[in-house]
């Protein structure tokens, strides 16, 4: 949950998580859109089916408990050079080196590394494995964590009362908050679609389920068109309606965010009449406004539906 995710984020989420699912075996036995309608809101939605995916692994090949080399846990779904140097520390106190984005952070200001991330990434991995202790070294692995998070924080480092403000290059030279530098990213294109809200008399909204992979797979959503950069075409999107209908569409865009685009989305609506409901595609359901919390809706589609209900 805390790759890509804030703390003050993920602890709702986490508390959540573990009262429902407290053990792997619980995990890997409850259903996958049920851990994704828990995860909804968290963003990064493989997180989700790769957490899910590893608990049933542990489960069928493991016997519940996680193990404890490097190459099995490399074998489990959704874990990588990070996840498994952490569990192997924390969890196993073996002497491996967890390099999140604090520690990347401390490590580039103690050494004072000016290479721009990610091309700086092999540096600042060799430096931090020479520093890890044989004995303690999950101690130390959630340390160093932790004085990334809260004291050589991104902006504003707090030097003062930093415990290796002594040996720190970045901080010696005066260049502490600009490292580390980052290479300059690419603009993000802009893609645009038609989003259609069908509703039924008794306020039902029509769902579909998104391919089980790639973005937002096996999340729940309205009917949309293709999210294509250009021009949004609105008449011709309309072709692409889940049925025919006599379609209103909606003053201002719905707009978010994901990590490689962002993405706006015109929102047309409808009012189900009763000789069309047969003509609905598979994989097409309804869902009342109070059972909304139960399905795996990303928050793009919590926006959609809400621009829906205001407008």
């Amino acid at each position: 949950m805390l790759q890509q995710t804030t703390v003050a984020t993920v602890g709702d989420y986490f508390r959540r998580f573990v009262e429902r699912w407290p053990t792997v075996e619980a995990l890997a036995a409850a259903p996958l859109d049920q851990v994704l309608s828990a995860w909804a809101g968290l963003g990064y939605y493989a997180r989700a089916r790769n957490l899910h995916a590893c608990a049933q692994a542990v489960v069928e090949r493991h016997g519940g408990r996680f193990p404890a080399d490097e190459e099995s846990l490399r074998e489990l779904p959704g874990i990588g050079d990070y996840t498994s140097a952490a569990i192997r520390a924390i969890a196993f106190d073996q002497s491996a080196s967890a390099v999140d984005g604090n520690v990347e952070r401390v490590i580039a200001r103690l050494h004072a590394i000016e290479t721009p991330l990610p091309d700086a990434k092999h540096e600042i991995r060799a430096r931090a494995a020479r520093l890890v202790p044989q004995l303690r070294a999950g101690d130390y692995a959630q340390a160093m964590m932790d004085l990334g998070a809260t004291v050589c924080t991104p902006r504003q480092p707090h030097c003062v009362i930093c415990p290796v403000m002594a040996g720190c290059q970045a901080r010696r030279l005066g260049i502490a908050e600009a490292l580390p530098r980052r290479a300059d990213k690419a603009a993000k294109p802009t893609r645009r679609g038609l989003a259609f809200v069908l509703a039924r008399k008794d306020g039902a909204i029509l769902l579909r389920k998104r391919p089980p992979r790639g973005l937002l797979g096996g999340m729940d959503e309205v009917p949309s068109t293709p999210w294509r950069e250009g021009a949004l075409l609105t008449e011709a999107a309309l072709a692409d309606a889940p049925v025919p209908a006599r379609w209103t569409v909606l003053d201002g865009l719905v707009r978010h965010t994901f990590t490689h685009f962002h993405l706006e989305l015109t929102v047309a609506r409808a009012t189900a009449t009763t000789g069309r409901l047969a003509e609905l595609a598979p994989g097409t359901s309804w869902c009342t406004l109070d059972r909304m919390t139960e399905r795996a809706l990303p928050t793009v589609m919590r926006k959609v539906i809400a621009h829906a209900a205001r407008n």
